[in-house]
């Protein structure tokens, strides 16, 4: 088939290159445009731009679909179908009408439940069982579209966010290859989305990534691993060179009472408002991840608790 590809970070690569190996011809990739980064603050083009100048597939990094001039250009691709992946950017109307058959977007979640921009993180925060990755047919409201095929994946206790993306973006490009195999045979048959249970999962905001002690344990363990490794939830503290923030990127729910945020014991273990959550790896600023007894030894003081 002749596809478009939309799709911006990481998550969206695996999915590009099955596409391609599968054969099919990817007239024009669209992607977010470069974005500074690192120390030099330098653009740096995002994943899936890198990936489509290795392949020698046009790239192009509208700041909007809106206007009549990229509905044209977008049209003038003659795509069968478009493929969108965390895009990025809304598709406007024109844009969802142009391909021949539709557009078809991988979703990181069990739609109703977490539609929006971060379903990965908030399902973990949300202390879900379960998620997994669906193939929906866009149309103009928010991930509301009827849905194809599915692959659910189990949320064990201990799963980061991280670890969650790494399970969901492989499963969900052999998702996609195997919708479009059906598309193609006019096989692919699309259900509506259930009316109950409709979640959305917002954008993460960087005012949520502070723990807050008082919580119960599971629920700041829940915190923990949602946002891990990025943006990472973090506390503040001084051991010693004054007031720092240090991100946590594992925690192990265990017994413990005190006052929210005290230091229990000899290691970092932490009260929380119904609990303790033992610190199993933590990260300062511009240093690599280390484990808690790593961090002690280097520390100058011992604060009585964590904010």
């Amino acid at each position: 088939m002749r596809i478009v590809f939309m799709g911006t970070p990481d998550f969206s690569v695996p999915v590009l290159t099955e596409i391609v190996g599968q054969g099919h011809e990817v007239a024009a990739v669209y992607t977010r445009a470069p974005r500074p980064a690192g120390r030099g603050m330098e653009l740096k083009p995002s994943p899936v731009h890198l990936l489509a100048d290795q392949l020698g597939i046009p790239v192009h990094t509208p700041k909007s679909l809106r206007s009549p001039e990229a509905a044209d250009l977008f049209a003038s691709h003659d795509a069968d179908v478009a493929v969108v992946v965390a895009y990025g950017l809304i598709l406007p109307q024109a844009i969802l009408d142009a391909p021949r058959e539709c557009c078809l977007n991988l979703h990181a979640s069990l739609l109703p439940r977490w539609r929006g921009a971060a379903p990965i993180q908030r399902a973990i925060m949300a202390g879900d069982a379960q998620t997994g990755v669906m193939v929906m047919k866009m149309e103009a409201g928010l991930d509301t579209g009827p849905v194809a095929m599915a692959e659910r994946v189990a949320i064990t206790p201990d799963m980061t966010a991280g670890e969650l993306h790494d399970k969901l973006s492989p499963l969900g490009a052999d998702l996609m290859v195997r919708a479009l195999a059906a598309l193609s045979r006019g096989g692919l048959v699309f259900q509506p989305q259930a009316e109950a249970g409709v979640t959305y999962a917002h954008k993460i905001e960087k005012a949520e990534a502070r723990i807050d002690w008082t919580q119960p344990a599971q629920a700041v363990h829940n915190h923990i691993r949602g946002l891990s490794p990025f943006p990472g939830a973090f506390f503040e503290a001084d051991f010693g060179r004054g007031p720092e923030r240090i991100k946590v990127l594992r925690s192990r729910v265990c017994a413990g009472t005190g006052a929210p945020g005290a230091l229990l014991g000899e290691e970092l273990t932490v009260a929380c408002g119904a609990g303790a959550l033992e610190l199993v790896e933590i990260q300062r600023a511009g240093k690599a991840p280390m484990k808690p007894l790593e961090f002690l030894r280097g520390v100058r003081a011992r604060p009585e608790r964590l904010d």
